[in-house]
C-alpha cells in the first residue's frame, strides 16, 4: 500500500513541477509595447490587491473555525483533539495556494497572448500561450489537492496511526474527520473566491456594459471606459482563482467521501457479522487516490500533447483533444490500476463491499463518471454555443426587443435542466447497481479525475478575454483583435462546458458527501434512515429547497448594489471629464477598481457564512434527521437552479456575440437588436458567473459541515432535549 501512496505524491509533484515549468515559460515571453505592459501591470496590481485583502479575511475566519473545531472534537472524543483542525488548515493552504498561483499566471499570460498574436498573426501559436497559462491553474488544482491528501495520510494516517486496523475497525473516526476537515478547508477558500470574485467581476462587467456600450456606444474594452480595467481584473479573481478553488474542493470532496464511505461500509459489515478484511479496507481507502493520481498523469499528457504539437488553425479542436485524450487515458489507466488492486479478491469479499460485477465494479462506476462529465459538458455547449439553435433563437428574438430576449433566454435555461439531470440520474443508479454506495462516490471521483485538463481549458478562456481587452486598449491592429476574439469565442464555449462539468461534479460530490453523512451515526455501522413520512425530514427538505433561492437572491442583490455604484461612477466620469470620450484625457481606473473590491468584500460575507452556519444551527436545534432532509432539499434545488442560471446566462452572452458577428441579417453592433441582446447579457452575467458557480459550493460546504458535526447533532440538539423534558 505504501507504493500506492508514492504514486499519489509522484503524480502531485509532477503536476506542480510541470505547472512551474509552464509558469516560467510564459514569463519568458515578451510583453510587447510599453503601453501593453502598462495596462497589464494595472490589471495585475488590481487583482493582487483584491486577493490579498480577501485572503486576510479568510485567515481570520479560518482561525475562528479551527478553534471551534478543536473544541467540538475534544467534546466528541473526550480528549484534546487538534488533528482535524490542522487538516482543515492544510486544506485552506492547498486551495489558497492553487488559487493564488492561477491568478498570478493569468495576469502574466494575458498580455503575452496579445503580443504573440501581434507578432505571429497565427492563431495556433497564440492558442498555445493561452493554454500554457491556463495549464498552470489546472495542474495546480490537481497537484495541490493530491499533495494535501498525501500529507494527511502521511502525517495523521501513518505517522499517528489513525488508519491502523485497531483505530478503524474499532470505530474511531478521527481519520475520517481529518479528511472531512481537509475538504472543508478547501471549500472555505472556494466559497470566498467564487462569491467574492463573482461579485467583483460582474459589478465591473455590468457597469462597463450598461454605460459604455448602451449609453456611450463605445466598444466593450475601449480604454475610454473607466470600468474596463476593473472588468479585466474581475476575470482573473472570479473566473480563474474562483474556478480553480471551486473544482479543487469538488475534487477533494469526492475523494474524501469515497474514502469515508469505504470505512463506513466496513463498519457496517461488522454489525452484520460479515466482516471485510482490513487488507480490503486499505485497498478501498487507496483506490480513489490512485484513480485520481492516474487521472492527473493523464491530464499532464493531454495538456503536453497540445502544447508540443504543431499549432493548428482550429483552437476548438485542439482544446477538445486535450480534454478527451485525458479522459480516455484516465479510463485506460484506471482499468490497469483496478486490475492490479482488486483482481485477486474473492467473490465473498466482493459481495460484502457491494461489488456486483467483480473486480471491475469500481472501475465501471468511475468510468461512468468520466463519460457523464463529457456528456454534461456537451449538453451545456449545445444550449449555450451560438453554433446551435437555442442561442440563435435568443439572438433572433432580440429583434423584437429586450422583453423577448429575456423570455426566450429563460425558456432555454429552464429546458436545459432536464438532460443533465437524466445523465446524473442514470450515472447514480448504474454506479450504485454495479458497485454499491462506494460506486456513487467513485462516479464523482471519475468525473473529477481529469480535472486538471478541464480547468486548464476553462482557464484559457478568461486569459484570452483579457488578451482581447489589452489589444483593444493598446489600440493594436484589427487583425490582432480578430485572433483574440476568435480565441475568446472558443473560450465562451469552453467556459460553458466547464460550468456544466462543475455543476455535474458538484452534484455527484455532494451526493456522495450526503451518503457519508447518513452513515456517520451512533453505534458502529448505524446509518440514518431518511423516511419522508417523518415530519422533521420533510420540514428539513422544504426549507433546504428554499435555501438556494434565498442564497441566489442575496448574490444577485449584492451584484446589483455593487454594479449600481459602478454605473454611477462611470457616468460621473463621463459627465465631469468630457475629455475622456474625446480621447484627450485618461479615465480614473483606480476608483472603479476600488468600488468593485469594496463591494465584493462587503457583500460576500453573509452568503459565505450562511453555507457554514445554516446546517450547524439547524443540526443543534432540530437534530440529524432535519439536517438530512435539509441536505436533500438543498442539493436537488441547487443542482437545477445552477444548471438553469449557468446555461441561461451563457446563452444570453453568446446570443449577443452572435449578433456582433453579423450572423443576424440587418442587425449588427449598435442596432436595436444588439442593444436588446446587451440587456439580456447583463441580466445573465450575475446568473452564470456568480449564482451558478456559487451554488455548487453551497451544497458541498453544507454537506461537508454536516458530515463533520454529524455525531454531535444526534447527541446535542434542542428539539430532542425539549421532547425529553415533555416526556
Amino acid at each position: 500500500m505504501v507504493a500506492l501512496l508514492v504514486l499519489v505524491v509522484v503524480a502531485a509533484l509532477l503536476a506542480i513541477g510541470y505547472a512551474a515549468f509552464n509558469f516560467i515559460g510564459v514569463k519568458k515571453i515578451d510583453e510587447g509595447s510599453e503601453k501593453m505592459s502598462e495596462i497589464a501591470a494595472a490589471i495585475r496590481v488590481g487583482a493582487n490587491a483584491f486577493i490579498v485583502y480577501e485572503y486576510k479575511i479568510i485567515a481570520v475566519v479560518v482561525a475562528i473555525i479551527a478553534v471551534v473545531f478543536c473544541a467540538i472534537f475534544s467534546v466528541q472524543y473526550g480528549a484534546f483533539s487538534w488533528e482535524p483542525s490542522v487538516c482543515f488548515i492544510i486544506g485552506v493552504v492547498m486551495s489558497g495556494s492553487a488559487g493564488w498561483v492561477g491568478m498570478k499566471i493569468a495576469t502574466y499570460a494575458n498580455v503575452r497572448v496579445s503580443n504573440t498574436a501581434r507578432l505571429t498573426k497565427k492563431i495556433g501559436e497564440t492558442l498555445k500561450v493561452a493554454l500554457k497559462g491556463g495549464s498552470v491553474m489546472g495542474l495546480c488544482v490537481g497537484g495541490f489537492a493530491l499533495l494535501g491528501l498525501f500529507l494527511v495520510y502521511l502525517i495523521f494516517g501513518y505517522g499517528m496511526g489513525l488508519i491502523s486496523e485497531a483505530a478503524l475497525i474499532q470505530g474511531q473516526h478521527v481519520f475520517t474527520q481529518c479528511l472531512s476537515c481537509y475538504a472543508l478547508g478547501c471549500s472555505i477558500v472556494a466559497m470566498f473566491n467564487r462569491v467574492g470574485g463573482g461579485i467583483y467581476t460582474k459589478a465591473a462587467d455590468m457597469g462597463a456594459d450598461l454605460v459604455g456600450k448602451t449609453e456611450a456606444n463605445i466598444p466593450e474594452d475601449d480604454p475610454r471606459n473607466p470600468a474596463t480595467i476593473a472588468d479585466n481584473v474581475g476575470d482573473n479573481v472570479g473566473d480563474v482563482a474562483g474556478l480553480g478553488s471551486d473544482l479543487l474542493e469538488s475534487f477533494v470532496g469526492a475523494i474524501s467521501s469515497a474514502i469515508i464511505l469505504a470505512v463506513s461500509i466496513t463498519l457496517a459489515s461488522v454489525v452484520q457479522s460479515n466482516t471485510i478484511p482490513y487488507e480490503m479496507l486499505e485497498k478501498l481507502m487507496y483506490f480513489p487516490l490512485v484513480f485520481a493520481a492516474v487521472g492527473l498523469i493523464a491530464s499532464i499528457l493531454g495538456i503536453a500533447y497540445v502544447l508540443f504539437k504543431k499549432g493548428s488553425e482550429n483552437p476548438h479542436r485542439d482544446l477538445n483533444i486535450s480534454t478527451w485524450s485525458a479522459a480516455a487515458l484516465t479510463i485506460i489507466a484506471g482499468f490497469a490500476a483496478t486490475y492490479f488492486m482488486f483482481a485477486n479478491e474473492t467473490k465473498e469479499i466482493f459481495a460484502a463491499v457491494g461489488f456486483n460485477i467483480g473486480f471491475v465494479s469500481p472501475w465501471v462506476a468511475a468510468s461512468l463518471g468520466v463519460i457523464s462529465g463529457v456528456v454534461i459538458g456537451a449538453i451545456a455547449e449545445y444550449y449555450t454555443s451560438y453554433d446551435f439553435k437555442p442561442t440563435q433563437m435568443i439572438a433572433h428574438a432580440s429583434k423584437e426587443g429586450p422583453a423577448l430576449t429575456i423570455t426566450q433566454g429563460l425558456a432555454v435555461g429552464m429546458k436545459s435542466c432536464m438532460f443533465p439531470l437524466i445523465v446524473l440520474g442514470v450515472t447514480t443508479y448504474v454506479s450504485y447497481a454495479v458497485s454499491g454506495i462506494f460506486g456513487i462516490a467513485m462516479a464523482a471521483v471519475g468525473m473529477l479525475s481529469f480535472v486538471s485538463a478541464t480547468v486548464s481549458v476553462d482557464t484559457y478562456g478568461p486569459i484570452s478575454d483579457n488578451a482581447g481587452g489589452i489589444a483593444e486598449m493598446s489600440e493594436l491592429e484589427p487583425e490582432v483583435r480578430q485572433i483574440t476574439d476568435k480565441l475568446d469565442s472558443v473560450g465562451n464555449t469552453t467556459a460553458a462546458i466547464g460550468k456544466g462539468f462543475a455543476i455535474g461534479s458538484a452534484a455527484l460530490a455532494a451526493l456522495s458527501l450526503m451518503v457519508s453523512f447518513l452513515y456517520a451515526f451512533q453505534p458502529v455501522g448505524a446509518e440514518l434512515d431518511l423516511n419522508f413520512t417523518d415530519p422533521k425530514i420533510l420540514a428539513g427538505a422544504l426549507i433546504g429547497g428554499a435555501l438556494p433561492f434565498m442564497f441566489s437572491g442575496m448574490l444577485i442583490e449584492a451584484v446589483a448594489k455593487a454594479a449600481r455604484k459602478m454605473v454611477d461612477e462611470v457616468r460621473r466620469q463621463f459627465k465631469e471629464i468630457p475629455g475622456i470620450l474625446e480621447g484627450t484625457e485618461k479615465p480614473d481606473y483606480k476608483t472603479c477598481i476600488e468600488i468593485s473590491s469594496q463591494g465584493a468584500i462587503k457583500e460576500m460575507k453573509a452568503p459565505a457564512m450562511i453555507s457554514i452556519l445554516f446546517p450547524l444551527v439547524s443540526g443543534f436545534l432540530f437534530g440529524p434527521y432535519f439536517v438530512g432532509g435539509l441536505l436533500i432539499g438543498a442539493t436537488l434545488s441547487a443542482i437545477m437552479l445552477a444548471i438553469f442560471t449557468g446555461n441561461a446566462g451563457g446563452a444570453w452572452d453568446n446570443a449577443k456575440k452572435y449578433i456582433e458577428s453579423g450572423a443576424v441579417e440587418n442587425h449588427k453592433k449598435g442596432s436595436a437588436a444588439h442593444s436588446a441582446a446587451v440587456v439580456g447579457d447583463t441580466v445573465g452575467d450575475p446568473l452564470k458567473d456568480t449564482v451558478g458557480p456559487s451554488l455548487d459550493i453551497l451544497i458541498k460546504i453544507m454537506s461537508t459541515v454536516s458530515l463533520v458535526a454529524a455525531v454531535l447533532f444526534s447527541k446535542y440538539n434542542v428539539l430532542d432535549w425539549i421532547l425529553g423534558v415533555l416526556k
